[in-house]
């Protein structure tokens, strides 16, 4: 998505500067500010050299997070805190970030207002905890906890990312092969067989038809995939079709399980560390469900917050749906028995990430093998669709 610099005023109308990323428009950009209390001025696409612009990446966010706590712990006041990290930062886009949220607070602005303009970026968890911090006096413990929160969900994040990037190449390679075969290969040997009046079986013939298809009509298909593509963004931005689509994420075939674990991890880990810093029950799910990205867990987060407000305990909540594996389910149990829930639902989130990674690497074993199955049936397919009229030839010559 495009970034834009703009300049925008806030409740008291003082004017400020800043660059906002991952929007689609301007009156998008209108939109997001005005949630926040802010007026949008003027704005104007930022490009880079090649005509895109330079996220900001995960890994620089949580290095800054570290480097926050950090400072901040040894004593530096929060301005000079910013300060340093904008003049250490080498990416433009993170230096008017943390511009604009440093002449915030020097405006009187509150750490956690002045976070909330880019919540796009640091996330609803990092906001509720900096409200956290401020409000308990804790601020240099909530922001190391959310830098390793941070740290943790990228690090989870890239682990599954890496484990399936071997098949996604494999996958692709075979796409490009096969692709090259019925575009340059098919083609050649149809004209041959045409030329020795060779009848076609029927897998040769549908080989040829395939080919005549994506060689005459390739603007058509690509237009189709491209259609396809936006209509698919167009439908998870519409509320009902996105909790239908996360709904399905969470039991769709083979990646089910999988999913599962992982939004509950992000669910589970967030809710632990706010309440670990004193913020309330039923706003540490609130702030949980909008990090967990998912509507059908934000439905259930708000069944838990009047499930606990009626009196119940977290864990027997948390009991009456079967997506929390028993693990969450028993550590929750002994947590609210020694009044150390927030610690025993960390340790539970730990064991959930190690079996998320045995997971993948489970699934791994038997994809692999799966792709290689169906790539050699592809392959084998279109081998004997080219070959299987030659021997016919071959054996009417005979």
């Amino acid at each position: 998505m495009p970034a834009y610099e703009y300049t925008a005023t806030d409740e008291n109308g003082i004017q400020f500067s800043n660059i906002y990323d991952n929007i689609d428009s301007p009156d998008m950009l209108r939109e997001a500010l005005a949630k926040t209390g802010f007026v949008l001025l003027k704005a104007r696409r930022i490009k880079t050299q090649a005509g895109k612009v330079r996220k900001i990446t995960q890994s620089e966010v949580v290095t800054f997070a570290y480097k926050f706590a950090g400072m901040y712990s040894a004593g530096l006041s929060i301005i000079r805190c910013l300060e340093t990290l904008e003049e250490q930062t080498e990416s433009r886009a993170f230096k008017y970030v943390i511009s604009d949220i440093r002449q915030a607070v020097e405006r009187g602005s509150t750490l956690k207002n002045a976070f909330e303009a880019h919540r796009n970026l640091f996330t609803d968890f990092f906001v509720g905890m900096l409200e956290a911090g401020e409000s308990a006096g804790k601020l240099g413990t909530t922001l190391e906890m959310s830098a390793v929160y941070l740290e943790k969900q990228a690090d989870l994040k890239s682990k599954v990312k890496s484990a399936f990037t071997y098949p996604i190449v494999v996958g692709v390679m075979c796409l490009a092969i096969v692709t090259c075969l019925v575009i340059f290969v098919v083609p050649v040997f149809s004209k041959l067989y045409q030329q020795l009046h060779v009848s076609l079986p029927g897998p040769t013939q549908a080989l040829v038809s395939l080919s005549l298809l994506v060689k005459n009509w390739w603007p058509a298909i690509i237009a189709i995939i491209a259609g396809l593509v936006l209509l698919f963004q167009r439908c998870s931005k519409n509320p009902d079709m996105r909790s239908r689509w996360d709904n399905f994420k969470l039991n769709m075939p083979f990646f089910a399980k999988l999913n599962r674990m992982v939004v509950i991890s992000r669910f589970m880990r967030a809710f632990a560390m706010l309440a670990s810093t004193g913020v309330s029950l039923i706003k540490a799910l609130d702030i949980a469900s909008m990090v967990a990205n998912n509507l059908k867990v934000s439905e259930i987060a708000g069944q838990l917050q009047q499930s606990i407000e009626r009196g119940n305990s977290v864990a027997g909540s948390l009991q009456k749906y079967d997506i929390f594996p028993p693990i969450i389910i028993q550590l929750a149990i002994s947590g609210e028995e020694a009044g150390v829930l927030p610690q025993m639902l960390n340790k539970g989130v730990d064991f959930l990430d190690k079996d998320i990674e045995r997971t993948v690497n489970a699934m791994l074993v038997k994809l692999e093998p799966a792709m290689t199955v169906v790539m050699g049936t592809i392959v084998g397919f279109i081998l004997l669709g080219v070959y299987l009229p030659m021997f016919d030839y071959m054996a009417h010559l005979k």
